[in-house]
Protein backbone atom coordinates (compact mmCIF):
# COMPACT_ATOMS: atom_id res chain seq x y z
CA UNK A 1 0.00 0.00 0.00
CA UNK A 2 2.48 1.78 1.26
CA UNK A 3 4.49 2.24 -2.48
CA UNK A 4 1.51 2.13 -4.44
CA UNK A 5 0.55 5.59 -2.89
CA UNK A 6 4.50 6.52 -3.14
CA UNK A 7 4.54 5.33 -6.54
CA UNK A 8 1.82 7.35 -7.70
CA UNK A 9 3.16 10.74 -5.80
CA UNK A 10 5.91 10.33 -8.88
CA UNK A 11 8.38 8.61 -6.25
CA UNK A 12 10.55 6.13 -7.75
CA UNK A 13 9.72 3.09 -5.28
CA UNK A 14 11.76 -0.35 -4.97
CA UNK A 15 9.75 -3.34 -2.74
CA UNK A 16 12.38 -5.79 -1.30
CA UNK A 17 11.14 -8.89 -0.38
CA UNK A 18 12.90 -12.12 0.99
CA UNK A 19 10.03 -14.36 0.02
CA UNK A 20 9.77 -16.68 -3.27
CA UNK A 21 6.11 -15.17 -3.63
CA UNK A 22 4.22 -11.37 -2.81
CA UNK A 23 1.51 -11.29 -0.08
CA UNK A 24 1.81 -14.76 1.19
CA UNK A 25 0.06 -14.06 4.88
CA UNK A 26 -2.82 -12.80 2.22
CA UNK A 27 -2.59 -15.36 0.61
CA UNK A 28 -3.43 -17.54 3.57
CA UNK A 29 -5.66 -16.00 5.35
CA UNK A 30 -9.05 -16.05 6.75
CA UNK A 31 -8.68 -19.99 5.03
CA UNK A 32 -7.13 -18.75 1.33
CA UNK A 33 -10.49 -16.32 1.08
CA UNK A 34 -8.49 -13.17 2.23
CA UNK A 35 -10.22 -11.87 6.00
CA UNK A 36 -9.22 -7.89 4.08
CA UNK A 37 -10.58 -5.49 6.69
CA UNK A 38 -13.40 -5.27 9.22
CA UNK A 39 -16.55 -3.07 8.46
CA UNK A 40 -16.19 -1.96 12.23
CA UNK A 41 -12.37 -0.94 12.31
CA UNK A 42 -11.44 1.59 15.07
CA UNK A 43 -9.30 2.43 17.72
CA UNK A 44 -10.58 0.76 20.79
CA UNK A 45 -9.96 -2.51 18.44
CA UNK A 46 -6.08 -2.04 18.61
CA UNK A 47 -3.62 -2.69 22.20
CA UNK A 48 -0.63 -0.11 21.99
CA UNK A 49 1.37 1.07 24.60
CA UNK A 50 -0.30 4.18 23.46
CA UNK A 51 -4.14 3.30 22.62
CA UNK A 52 -4.59 6.43 20.70
CA UNK A 53 -1.62 6.55 17.87
CA UNK A 54 -3.65 4.29 15.35
CA UNK A 55 -6.53 6.93 15.63
CA UNK A 56 -4.66 9.37 12.97
CA UNK A 57 -4.27 6.79 10.48
CA UNK A 58 -7.40 4.93 10.64
CA UNK A 59 -9.27 7.88 10.23
CA UNK A 60 -7.38 9.16 7.02
CA UNK A 61 -7.44 5.68 5.68
CA UNK A 62 -10.78 3.85 6.86
CA UNK A 63 -12.03 0.26 6.25
CA UNK A 64 -14.39 1.75 3.72
CA UNK A 65 -11.41 3.15 1.19
CA UNK A 66 -10.14 -0.40 1.04
CA UNK A 67 -13.70 -1.69 0.28
CA UNK A 68 -13.84 0.96 -2.09
CA UNK A 69 -11.12 -0.32 -3.67
CA UNK A 70 -12.19 -3.88 -4.04
CA UNK A 71 -15.24 -2.91 -5.35
CA UNK A 72 -13.35 -0.97 -7.98
CA UNK A 73 -11.31 -4.04 -8.80
CA UNK A 74 -14.43 -5.80 -9.10
CA UNK A 75 -13.91 -8.39 -6.53
CA UNK A 76 -17.10 -10.41 -4.72
CA UNK A 77 -17.14 -10.24 -1.38
CA UNK A 78 -19.32 -11.22 2.05
CA UNK A 79 -19.56 -10.15 5.61
CA UNK A 80 -19.12 -13.21 7.82
CA UNK A 81 -19.94 -12.14 11.44
CA UNK A 82 -18.82 -9.29 13.47
CA UNK A 83 -17.91 -7.00 10.51
CA UNK A 84 -15.73 -9.38 9.01
CA UNK A 85 -15.03 -8.99 5.21
CA UNK A 86 -13.54 -11.54 3.11
CA UNK A 87 -13.17 -12.46 -0.57
CA UNK A 88 -16.12 -14.94 -1.87
CA UNK A 89 -13.21 -16.16 -3.90
CA UNK A 90 -9.29 -16.15 -3.79
CA UNK A 91 -6.92 -14.93 -1.09
CA UNK A 92 -4.76 -14.42 -4.59
CA UNK A 93 -7.41 -11.53 -5.94
CA UNK A 94 -5.92 -9.38 -3.12
CA UNK A 95 -2.76 -10.41 -3.71
CA UNK A 96 -2.88 -9.44 -7.81
CA UNK A 97 -4.59 -6.11 -7.48
CA UNK A 98 -2.01 -5.15 -5.04
CA UNK A 99 1.18 -6.28 -7.41
CA UNK A 100 -0.99 -4.99 -10.13
CA UNK A 101 -1.57 -1.44 -8.08
CA UNK A 102 2.41 -1.20 -7.68
CA UNK A 103 3.37 -2.12 -11.58
CA UNK A 104 0.58 0.40 -12.84
CA UNK A 105 1.98 2.96 -10.29
CA UNK A 106 5.73 2.35 -11.96
CA UNK A 107 7.03 0.69 -8.50
CA UNK A 108 8.88 -2.78 -8.99
CA UNK A 109 8.71 -5.72 -7.07
CA UNK A 110 12.47 -7.66 -5.81
CA UNK A 111 11.47 -11.22 -4.90
CA UNK A 112 13.91 -13.56 -3.16
CA UNK A 113 16.14 -10.56 -2.42
CA UNK A 114 17.47 -10.45 1.46
CA UNK A 115 18.73 -7.38 2.79
CA UNK A 116 22.43 -7.89 4.11
CA UNK A 117 23.23 -4.37 5.61
CA UNK A 118 21.21 -0.99 6.07
CA UNK A 119 23.61 2.39 6.17
CA UNK A 120 22.37 5.76 6.87
CA UNK A 121 23.90 8.15 3.94
CA UNK A 122 23.99 11.88 3.39
CA UNK A 123 20.75 12.14 1.39
CA UNK A 124 18.94 8.77 2.60
CA UNK A 125 20.20 5.48 3.12
CA UNK A 126 21.98 2.67 1.21
CA UNK A 127 20.16 -0.87 1.46
CA UNK A 128 22.49 -3.63 0.84
CA UNK A 129 20.97 -6.84 -0.53
CA UNK A 130 21.90 -10.34 -2.14
CA UNK A 131 20.94 -8.70 -5.78
CA UNK A 132 22.46 -5.55 -5.21
CA UNK A 133 22.60 -2.19 -3.18
CA UNK A 134 20.08 0.07 -3.41
CA UNK A 135 20.19 3.68 -2.66
CA UNK A 136 17.00 5.44 -1.35
CA UNK A 137 15.83 9.01 0.29
CA UNK A 138 13.27 7.24 2.04
CA UNK A 139 13.08 3.67 3.48
CA UNK A 140 9.72 2.11 4.99
CA UNK A 141 9.76 -0.85 6.99
CA UNK A 142 7.18 -3.13 6.26
CA UNK A 143 8.82 -6.65 7.85
CA UNK A 144 5.72 -7.55 9.89
CA UNK A 145 6.97 -9.68 13.39
CA UNK A 146 7.77 -13.13 14.41
CA UNK A 147 4.30 -14.57 13.61
CA UNK A 148 4.62 -17.91 11.64
CA UNK A 149 8.26 -18.42 11.22
CA UNK A 150 7.59 -21.27 8.01
CA UNK A 151 6.86 -18.54 6.16
CA UNK A 152 10.02 -16.44 6.78
CA UNK A 153 9.31 -14.03 9.47
CA UNK A 154 11.83 -12.83 11.41
CA UNK A 155 12.54 -10.00 14.18
CA UNK A 156 14.82 -8.35 11.47
CA UNK A 157 12.43 -4.86 11.79
CA UNK A 158 12.59 -4.86 15.11
CA UNK A 159 17.05 -4.66 14.80
CA UNK A 160 16.67 -2.46 12.33
CA UNK A 161 14.52 -0.04 14.69
CA UNK A 162 17.43 -0.87 16.97
CA UNK A 163 19.97 0.03 14.75
CA UNK A 164 18.91 3.46 14.61
CA UNK A 165 18.19 4.22 18.11
CA UNK A 166 14.67 3.31 18.25
CA UNK A 167 12.95 2.07 21.37
CA UNK A 168 10.81 -1.54 21.42
CA UNK A 169 7.96 -2.48 23.40
CA UNK A 170 8.42 -6.02 24.38
CA UNK A 171 7.24 -8.47 22.00
CA UNK A 172 4.69 -11.57 22.41
CA UNK A 173 2.81 -14.57 20.04
CA UNK A 174 -0.75 -12.69 19.35
CA UNK A 175 -4.08 -14.10 18.91
CA UNK A 176 -2.57 -17.60 19.08
CA UNK A 177 -3.58 -20.83 20.76
CA UNK A 178 -3.44 -21.25 24.79
CA UNK A 179 -2.06 -24.40 26.56
CA UNK A 180 -2.84 -26.33 29.65
CA UNK A 181 -0.47 -28.06 32.18
CA UNK A 182 -0.67 -31.90 32.18
CA UNK A 183 -3.00 -32.99 35.12
CA UNK A 184 -5.51 -30.31 33.42
CA UNK A 185 -5.15 -32.16 29.92
CA UNK A 186 -5.41 -35.37 31.16
CA UNK A 187 -8.92 -34.00 33.11
CA UNK A 188 -9.99 -32.38 29.83
CA UNK A 189 -9.19 -35.27 27.59
CA UNK A 190 -12.50 -36.37 26.69
CA UNK A 191 -13.07 -32.71 25.73
CA UNK A 192 -11.03 -32.60 22.82
CA UNK A 193 -12.58 -31.36 19.76
CA UNK A 194 -15.66 -30.30 21.49
CA UNK A 195 -16.54 -26.53 20.38
CA UNK A 196 -19.04 -24.51 21.50
CA UNK A 197 -20.05 -20.45 21.02
CA UNK A 198 -19.36 -18.83 24.50
CA UNK A 199 -17.44 -16.03 26.51
CA UNK A 200 -14.17 -16.00 27.60
CA UNK A 201 -12.78 -13.30 30.38
CA UNK A 202 -9.82 -11.84 31.12
CA UNK A 203 -10.55 -9.00 33.89
CA UNK A 204 -12.99 -6.58 32.74
CA UNK A 205 -12.16 -7.50 28.33
CA UNK A 206 -14.42 -10.28 27.31
CA UNK A 207 -14.95 -11.98 24.03
CA UNK A 208 -18.32 -13.96 22.64
CA UNK A 209 -17.65 -16.33 19.67
CA UNK A 210 -16.43 -19.74 19.06
CA UNK A 211 -14.37 -21.88 21.93
CA UNK A 212 -12.70 -25.10 20.88
CA UNK A 213 -11.11 -27.64 23.18
CA UNK A 214 -7.87 -29.17 21.73
CA UNK A 215 -5.27 -31.52 22.91
CA UNK A 216 -2.83 -28.75 24.05
CA UNK A 217 -5.62 -26.40 25.15
CA UNK A 218 -8.03 -23.87 24.34
CA UNK A 219 -8.54 -22.66 21.24
CA UNK A 220 -11.25 -20.83 18.76
CA UNK A 221 -11.71 -17.20 17.95
CA UNK A 222 -12.89 -16.26 21.70
CA UNK A 223 -9.48 -18.08 22.88
CA UNK A 224 -7.41 -16.20 20.20
CA UNK A 225 -8.67 -12.98 21.04
CA UNK A 226 -8.24 -13.27 24.56
CA UNK A 227 -4.85 -14.58 24.30
CA UNK A 228 -3.65 -10.89 23.59
CA UNK A 229 -4.68 -9.75 26.76
CA UNK A 230 -3.73 -12.75 28.90
CA UNK A 231 -0.04 -13.11 30.49
CA UNK A 232 1.14 -15.74 32.19
CA UNK A 233 -0.22 -16.69 35.53
CA UNK A 234 -3.13 -15.13 35.08
CA UNK A 235 -6.35 -16.78 34.53
CA UNK A 236 -9.10 -16.97 32.52
CA UNK A 237 -13.11 -17.33 32.82
CA UNK A 238 -15.21 -19.68 30.02
CA UNK A 239 -18.87 -19.13 29.96
CA UNK A 240 -20.14 -22.29 28.23
CA UNK A 241 -23.59 -21.29 27.41
CA UNK A 242 -23.20 -17.62 28.47
CA UNK A 243 -27.25 -16.30 27.58
CA UNK A 244 -28.72 -19.44 29.35
CA UNK A 245 -29.65 -19.43 32.83
CA UNK A 246 -28.31 -22.49 34.03
CA UNK A 247 -29.73 -22.81 37.83
CA UNK A 248 -32.92 -22.04 36.25
CA UNK A 249 -33.08 -24.74 33.45
CA UNK A 250 -31.94 -27.22 35.42
CA UNK A 251 -34.24 -26.23 38.58
CA UNK A 252 -37.37 -26.57 36.37
CA UNK A 253 -36.10 -29.57 34.88
CA UNK A 254 -35.63 -31.03 38.34
CA UNK A 255 -39.35 -30.40 39.21
CA UNK A 256 -40.51 -31.98 36.01
CA UNK A 257 -37.87 -34.78 35.46
CA UNK A 258 -36.54 -35.21 38.79
CA UNK A 259 -35.22 -39.03 38.38
CA UNK A 260 -33.35 -37.50 35.40
CA UNK A 261 -29.72 -37.55 35.60
CA UNK A 262 -27.32 -34.46 35.44
CA UNK A 263 -25.38 -34.73 32.71
CA UNK A 264 -28.37 -36.14 30.81
CA UNK A 265 -30.22 -32.82 31.82
CA UNK A 266 -27.19 -31.08 30.91
CA UNK A 267 -26.81 -32.19 27.56
CA UNK A 268 -29.69 -30.65 26.12
CA UNK A 269 -27.81 -27.23 26.85
CA UNK A 270 -24.54 -28.14 26.18
CA UNK A 271 -22.43 -30.78 23.96
CA UNK A 272 -22.60 -34.06 25.21
CA UNK A 273 -18.85 -34.91 26.22
CA UNK A 274 -19.05 -31.45 27.82
CA UNK A 275 -22.44 -32.12 29.91
CA UNK A 276 -20.49 -35.11 31.00
CA UNK A 277 -18.05 -33.96 32.54
CA UNK A 278 -19.42 -31.16 34.24
CA UNK A 279 -21.87 -33.35 35.82
CA UNK A 280 -19.26 -35.97 36.87
CA UNK A 281 -17.24 -33.35 38.20
CA UNK A 282 -20.05 -31.35 40.11
CA UNK A 283 -22.92 -33.84 41.28
CA UNK A 284 -21.61 -37.31 40.97
CA UNK A 285 -24.08 -40.54 40.45
CA UNK A 286 -27.12 -38.36 42.02
CA UNK A 287 -30.37 -37.62 40.13
CA UNK A 288 -31.39 -34.12 39.66
CA UNK A 289 -34.11 -35.07 42.79
CA UNK A 290 -31.02 -35.29 45.07
CA UNK A 291 -29.59 -31.73 44.33
CA UNK A 292 -30.42 -28.95 46.25
CA UNK A 293 -30.03 -25.45 44.95
CA UNK A 294 -26.93 -24.89 45.85
CA UNK A 295 -25.78 -27.81 43.96
CA UNK A 296 -27.43 -26.43 40.89
CA UNK A 297 -25.64 -23.16 41.44
CA UNK A 298 -22.43 -24.92 41.55
CA UNK A 299 -23.26 -26.42 38.06
CA UNK A 300 -24.48 -23.25 37.67
CA UNK A 301 -20.59 -21.31 37.89
CA UNK A 302 -19.07 -24.12 36.39
CA UNK A 303 -20.98 -24.16 33.20
CA UNK A 304 -21.03 -20.12 33.23
CA UNK A 305 -18.03 -19.29 35.75
CA UNK A 306 -15.10 -22.00 34.17
CA UNK A 307 -11.73 -20.88 36.15
CA UNK A 308 -8.36 -21.65 34.59
CA UNK A 309 -4.87 -20.54 34.68
CA UNK A 310 -3.12 -21.27 31.45
CA UNK A 311 0.13 -22.10 31.50
CA UNK A 312 1.37 -20.48 28.43
CA UNK A 313 0.33 -20.35 24.70
CA UNK A 314 1.66 -21.99 21.11
CA UNK A 315 4.11 -19.17 20.46
CA UNK A 316 4.94 -17.76 17.45
CA UNK A 317 4.62 -21.05 15.22
CA UNK A 318 0.85 -20.53 15.58
CA UNK A 319 0.31 -16.84 16.53
CA UNK A 320 -1.27 -14.68 14.03
CA UNK A 321 0.30 -12.19 15.00
CA UNK A 322 3.08 -10.34 17.31
CA UNK A 323 2.34 -7.82 20.19
CA UNK A 324 4.76 -4.99 21.08
CA UNK A 325 7.05 -4.43 18.13
CA UNK A 326 8.59 -0.69 17.34
CA UNK A 327 7.44 1.75 20.35
CA UNK A 328 4.90 4.58 19.18
CA UNK A 329 7.03 7.38 20.59
CA UNK A 330 8.98 7.11 18.51
CA UNK A 331 6.81 7.70 15.66
CA UNK A 332 4.76 10.18 14.11
CA UNK A 333 1.23 8.95 14.29
CA UNK A 334 0.39 11.59 11.43
CA UNK A 335 3.36 10.16 8.95
CA UNK A 336 5.11 6.93 10.42
CA UNK A 337 8.13 8.59 10.34
CA UNK A 338 10.73 7.77 13.12
CA UNK A 339 11.36 11.15 15.21
CA UNK A 340 14.73 11.66 15.17
CA UNK A 341 15.55 9.62 11.98
CA UNK A 342 14.38 11.17 8.88
CA UNK A 343 13.36 9.51 6.36
CA UNK A 344 13.12 6.20 8.30
CA UNK A 345 9.22 5.35 8.66
CA UNK A 346 7.90 1.51 10.02
CA UNK A 347 4.39 0.06 9.29
CA UNK A 348 1.80 -2.48 9.64
CA UNK A 349 3.00 -5.31 12.04
CA UNK A 350 6.41 -4.50 12.98
CA UNK A 351 4.85 -1.31 14.95
CA UNK A 352 3.36 -1.63 18.64
CA UNK A 353 -0.02 -1.22 17.27
CA UNK A 354 -1.93 -5.51 17.28
CA UNK A 355 -5.73 -5.75 16.25
CA UNK A 356 -8.12 -7.92 17.24
CA UNK A 357 -9.00 -10.94 15.11
CA UNK A 358 -11.07 -10.61 12.18
CA UNK A 359 -9.84 -8.56 9.53
CA UNK A 360 -8.28 -5.36 12.09
CA UNK A 361 -4.42 -6.16 11.15
CA UNK A 362 -4.72 -5.88 7.85
CA UNK A 363 -6.60 -2.48 7.96
CA UNK A 364 -3.77 -1.56 10.17
CA UNK A 365 -1.45 -2.45 7.45
CA UNK A 366 -3.24 -0.65 4.91
CA UNK A 367 -4.07 2.81 7.08
CA UNK A 368 -0.25 2.80 8.16
CA UNK A 369 0.87 1.95 4.57
CA UNK A 370 -1.31 4.93 3.23
CA UNK A 371 -0.55 7.40 5.41
CA UNK A 372 3.40 6.80 5.07
CA UNK A 373 2.66 6.55 1.07
CA UNK A 374 1.71 10.02 0.97
CA UNK A 375 5.16 11.43 2.37
CA UNK A 376 7.85 8.86 2.16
Amino acid sequence: MCAIEAGRRGRRVVVLDHARAPGEKIRISGGGRCNFTNRDAGPRNYLSANPGFAISALKRYRAQDFIARIDRRGIAWHEKTLGQLFCDGSARQVVDMLTDDLREAGGELRLATAITGIERAADGFTVATTTGSVACRSLVVASGGKSIPKMGATGFGYEIAERFGLALQPTRPGLVPLTLDPAQLERLAPLAGVAVEGRVSHGKTRFEEGLLFTHRGLSGPAILQISSYWREGDEITLALAPHTDIFARLRDMRAAHGRQAPATALATLLPKRLAQLIAEREAGPANLADLSDKALRRIDEAVNGWRLKPTGSEGYRTAEVTLGGVDTAGLDSRTMEARTVPGLFFIGEVVDVTGWLGGYNFQWAWSSGWVAGQVA
